[in-house]
């Protein structure tokens, strides 16, 4: 069988085991969350907070999909022109155009277009979080944010780069296979490093102090069965005002991380029930299980872009003799944003149903829907979150629940127990 017969094969496998993982591992039910319950809850927020979010909201909004839609075009102008293939030249140009010259600087050239081309919509966007109050990190913070994110990300796409053309360069009939193998780690890599590596590169993170509330959590995760190392107090509060709270990592790298921000504004109990949260997270292996997911579709990514991108119109397209070479780069991120877009709503949806696992989990765990129920006000106010958004943004976007439907389940739990 041929290398093209045999990637056929891989793909249908990857495909195959991604939905299978996705089918067994994803919450497909959600908890009840009655729609009359989600309009009694909306009625129950002052109005002049949900006009004012529902307000923030529009002013981001046009920013935000313009900002989707410029990167798309510019996407497709690199990728489908030759215009993206001259670059990459250029970039090589200095370096007698060698291999990993077009590779590494091409290919960050590329990148670079693209974010600086979207640049003016960030610069929208911070503007706004700064005249809303969400933002506390002033022009300059946001400056250092964004060249540090660009530092992350270079180093990051310029091991990935080097790697993948390297090996094209040795196994130029089956760097398909290779190339798969090579993303699905990178994307199992990353999982274990960000949390350590990444994430203080932006945040400073400190153990939350000894007292009865830490006391609480760390006794609420030894009840729950989940193995936390420590429950972490980031600095949000130098770039937001906003009140959040995560779960990152796998293993030894495992860390629930609560922003200052959240200790400042919440009470004890609302921010154990964020915390119940976060402990549904871990206790459903849920970033386990999206690394999993998340390598099993980079690898059929791999496959599927050199079955693609072997389809000679769209090489001619894109000015290039083979999507191997470097110069076919920008052929790869045209093709990647495309499906990134129409996957989107894909991801929401199982965000969402994760997220809604994790809810009912903090409400069995914690045993107090009014505490939860007044967070998810407490988050929406500070958030400036819609708490009904519209329907064709919630499906094509909203990773979590609306906060109605959070409230909802909250009361749906209450009648359940009998309060």
């Amino acid at each position: 069988m041929s290398p093209r017969g045999w990637a056929l094969v891989a793909l249908a496998g990857l495909a195959l085991a991604l939905v299978v993982a996705a089918a067994l591992l994803i919450p497909w039910n959600r908890p009840p969350a009655p729609r009359a319950d989600q309009l009694a809850a909306l009625g129950d927020l002052p109005a002049d907070q949900v006009a004012r979010s529902r307000e923030f909201r529009a002013a981001l909004r046009p920013g935000g999909y313009a900002s989707l839609a410029v990167g798309l075009l510019i996407a497709l102008a690199l990728g489908l022109t030759p215009l993206g293939s001259r670059l990459v030249e250029l970039a090589g140009r200095p370096f007698g155009g060698h291999w990993v010259a077009q590779a590494v600087l091409g290919g960050l050239a590329v990148v670079l277009v693209a974010d600086l081309v979207t640049l003016p919509f960030s610069a929208w966007r911070q503007a706004v979080l700064t005249r809303y109050g969400l933002s506390t990190n002033g022009w300059a913070g946001w400056l250092v944010d964004l060249l540090k994110s660009y530092a992350v990300s270079a180093v990051i796409g310029a091991v990935a780069l080097l790697g993948f053309y390297a090996v094209i360069r040795l196994a130029p009939r089956w760097w398909w296979a290779f190339g798969a193998a090579g993303a699905a780690g990178l994307v199992v890599l990353l999982s274990f490093v960000l949390p350590v590596l990444v994430e203080p590169v932006f945040n400073r993170f400190t153990p939350m102090e000894q007292g009865p509330l830490r006391t609480e959590l760390m006794a609420m995760a030894a009840r729950d069965g989940v193995p936390v190392r420590d429950v972490l107090v980031a600095d949000a509060s130098r770039r937001t005002r906003a009140v959040n709270a995560y779960v990152s990592g796998i293993g030894p790298t495992r860390r629930v991380v609560v922003y200052d921000t959240l200790l400042r504004e919440a009470p004890p109990a609302e921010v154990t029930a964020v915390v119940a949260h976060e402990l549904g997270h871990a206790r459903d292996r849920d970033v386990t299980v999206g690394t999993l997911t998340g390598a099993l579709g980079a690898a059929a990514a791999v496959v599927a872009l050199y079955l693609i991108g072997s389809w000679a119109p769209l090489l001619r397209l894109a000015g290039v003799d083979s999507v191997a070479e470097p110069r076919a780069f920008p052929l790869l991120v045209a093709l990647v944003t495309v499906v990134g877009l129409v996957a989107a709503p894909v991801q929401a949806l199982i965000s969402r149903r994760v997220e809604a696992r994790a809810d009912a989990h903090a409400l069995a765990l914690t045993d107090d829907p009014s505490a939860f129920e007044s967070m998810q006000r407490r988050l929406a106010t500070i958030n400036l979150a819609d708490p009904d958004p519209p329907r064709w943004e919630y499906l094509y976007s909203a990773s979590h629940p609306s906060t109605v439907e959070r409230m909802a389940a909250a009361r749906a739990y209450a009648r359940e127990a009998g309060r």
